[in-house]
């Protein structure tokens, strides 16, 4: 329930930039949250080859989201889902290297990627506040801001004035009774609900056989990267929390675990996933330290992708009410990322240096992705993505500016 409204939000934000019907919007859903379970059960499952065994669950990555809606309107979504399988793959050959090289991956490039990912997808939730579509007569109504912002305020007087696993669910709660106050006012309908129907099995290729791009690959490789040094992070914040000591052996199977749920996301028509850091906090919570429970959460995730009715009633939502409550992760994702950057000696102008370039960088071509359009196509999506600009000017300045000084640290350590 924790990690269930930030798993299904994807789905929707995608498949409505994509334009997709209810039907389309169901498969994609409820398949989404088989998928989560899947891939929760690949990372608990420790072997020789992937799984890191420890109790986390995975689920859709929010850093995804602009790069992919952009891959599917530019190049449609069978590019998506291949560019998709390209990354899981790359995940799968880079496991090893990069469980010896998180050393390029401080916190003063991954607080700058996190900030970046939060403050681009701020304008999405705006959007949808005010109704989805900028153009439309009806975009920013009455109603739909009372939407919007009763949801907000929903959330937000649960996450402060609640407590335990109440407050753990704070989102979910929002978009139920926001959804709940929409019916009420005649905005909801059951139709797709009705529609749909009681057990389906994920398809693979369910959207069509995946094309391969070159700049659509490289972009999700790139974002990729971003979810393996945010994965790192939670793997050693568990670690620390159950006592258990990290090895590169653990990240490496962590790692792959990733990249092989990433491939079957693109076989299967649905994303990449990654771990879930908001269920570290419930960990803590509850107190539980075993993997058991988490094989349960699992087991229930698949079974609920398996009927269309549950993905078809987290379709109804209407859009102010998802932007409400996207409004909150997205801004609460940008506090994170700012949180991590509190870690950084900002003394050294170096730092600042890294920091205001990549977010300037990141925010200005995702306001005016136009900058490079006298480009070629390919290049124009590789470099009109924000997260993937903020991630590469944070990498490479850091390399310039602290690279020989890490590294150093590094081989003492």
């Amino acid at each position: 329930m924790a990690m269930y409204s930030g798993a299904v939000s994807v789905p929707l934000l995608i498949g409505t930039s994509l334009g997709f019907d209810s039907e389309k919007m169901t498969y994609l859903v409820s398949i989404d949250i088989f998928m989560c379970g899947l891939a929760t059960l690949l990372q608990l499952l420790k072997n020789r080859y992937f799984g890191i065994g420890l109790p986390v669950v995975l689920g859709c990555a929010f850093q995804a989201v602009s790069p992919l809606i952009m891959i599917g309107k530019k190049f449609g979504y069978t590019t998506m889902y291949g560019s998709l399988i390209v990354a899981g793959l790359f995940v799968i050959l880079i496991a090893g290297l990069f469980s010896k090289i998180k050393v390029l991956f401080p916190p003063v490039v991954t607080g700058t990627l996190i900030t970046t990912i939060g403050l681009t997808l701020i304008p999405v939730a705006i959007t949808d506040i005010g109704g989805g579509d900028a153009t439309a007569k009806t975009f920013g109504s009455g109603q739909n801001l009372f939407l919007g912002f009763l949801t907000m305020a929903i959330i937000i007087i649960i996450q402060v004035w609640a407590k335990g696993f109440f407050q753990s669910i704070a989102t979910l709660v929002g978009l139920l009774l926001g959804s709940i106050v929409a019916g009420a006012m005649g905005l909801v309908s059951l139709k797709p609900v009705a529609q749909a129907a009681w057990f389906h099995l994920p398809q693979l290729f369910y959207f069509g056989v995946p094309k391969f791009e070159l700049s659509s690959s490289l972009t999700m490789i790139i974002i990729a990267l971003v979810s393996m040094v945010e994965s790192t992070g939670v793997f050693f914040a568990i670690g620390d929390l159950i006592g258990q000591d990290i090895s590169e052996d653990d990240l490496k199977r962590g790692y792959r675990a990733e990249g092989l749920a990433q491939i079957l996301g693109g076989g299967f028509n649905t994303f990449p996933y990654t771990t879930f850091s908001q269920n570290v906090g419930l960990l803590q919570l509850s107190g539980i330290h075993t993997t058991r429970p988490i094989f349960w959460a699992a087991g229930l995730l698949m079974a609920m992708g398996l009927l269309p009715k549950v993905g078809a009633l987290v379709t109804v939502i209407p859009t102010p009410v998802l932007g409400g409550a996207m409004l909150v992760m997205f801004t609460m994702i940008t506090v994170q990322g700012i949180k991590m950057l509190n870690k950084v000696n900002f003394d050294s102008n170096r730092n600042v240096l890294i920091v205001a370039i990549s977010i300037g960088l990141g925010l200005g071509v995702t306001i005016y992705p136009q900058l490079f359009q006298n480009l070629p196509q390919t290049v124009q999506l590789f470099l009109s993505n924000g997260i993937v600009i903020a991630s590469l000017s944070a990498t490479i300045l850091n390399l310039i500016f602290n690279g020989k000084k890490a590294l150093a640290k590094d081989r003492k350590a």
